[in-house]
């Protein structure tokens, strides 16, 4: 069975006259690196909210439909069962961090759930180690870099061990470079540790290339949902007006004039092998 699942979904704000995101069919499977995006406001950060349960358990209105995570009708259990299989990272690491110190909080989650002394000493250490904050441990969050915290948070999640981790913009305070890093972060997570990773995010310059799927929204509604090259290259993608990546658009603009790489270029990287085979040519 996939990991995540909806079927028909429809939530609407108890305040809102017309639905946040409407009529959604989603099938995620384990192991995928999807990165949705789209543009402001078409629901991208509300449709995460029902895979951890804020939505409907936090956030009252009218849900209809199903979603389904880790085989667990998200309506029928609570958040802190639901938690267990999905940790969420906000958009601002600020609203995750509330302790004295780093450690205390990556404990934070597994402390709720009873574990023993030194359970909790091992995923906090292993935690920390993965995204590179372990130096950090004493530390108070309040002294740290906006990509120090940012790390910090993933860190405070992934001691949960869930199955899914879901980011929303996990680095849109931070500069292209502390952003990169970021994202490699996650890519390891991904890639080494089999986590399946749901990455809300506009900065498709830098994420495409490690997604398996990109997932684009507009008006409430999944338009386009597929293999990164051929949902970014497309005409479609474009029209929305989502960010594709510059080279992606360069590869587009070299096609109308006739020059063809024969491949969708994601990265420089891969721009730059497709011109030199062209000028082998």
């Amino acid at each position: 069975m996939p990991i995540i699942e909806t079927k028909n979904l429809t939530y609407t704000y108890p305040i809102s006259a017309k639905p946040a995101f409407e009529d959604v069919t989603l099938s995620i499977e384990k192991g995928e690196f999807v990165v949705l995006t789209g543009p402001s406001g078409c629901g991208k950060t509300t449709l995460c909210r029902c895979f951890n349960g804020l939505i409907p358990h936090f956030y009252s209105g009218e849900l209809k439909g199903e979603v389904t995570v880790s085989e667990l009708k998200v309506s029928e259990h609570p958040i802190h069962e639901l938690a267990q299989h999905v940790g969420m990272v906000f958009q601002n690491p600020e609203n995750q961090l509330f302790a004295l110190s780093v450690e205390k909080d990556a404990a934070f989650g597994l402390e709720n759930l009873g574990m023993s002394r030194d359970e909790i000493r091992k995923r906090v250490d292993w935690a920390l180690e993965t995204t590179g904050a372990f130096d950090l441990k004493e530390r108070a969050p309040y002294e740290l870099s906006g990509g120090q915290q940012q790390r910090v948070a993933i860190a405070s999640v992934l001691a949960m061990q869930p199955e899914v981790m879901v980011l929303d913009e996990p680095t849109s305070f931070l500069d292209p470079l502390g952003a990169q890093r970021i994202f490699e972060v996650i890519n390891t997570l991904n890639k080494e540790l089999g986590i399946t990773t749901i990455l809300v995010e506009h900065r498709l310059d830098l994420t495409s290339k490690y997604a398996s799927r990109v997932i684009i929204m507009d008006k409430g509604r999944i338009v386009l949902d597929g293999p990164p090259k051929k949902i970014l290259g497309s005409e479609e993608a474009r029209l929305i007006g989502v960010g594709i990546p510059k080279v992606t658009r360069l590869y587009q603009i070299l096609k109308e004039k006739g020059v063809n790489l024969n491949r969708i270029p994601l990265s420089a990287e891969e721009a730059a092998e497709g011109l030199l085979e062209v000028l082998a040519r």
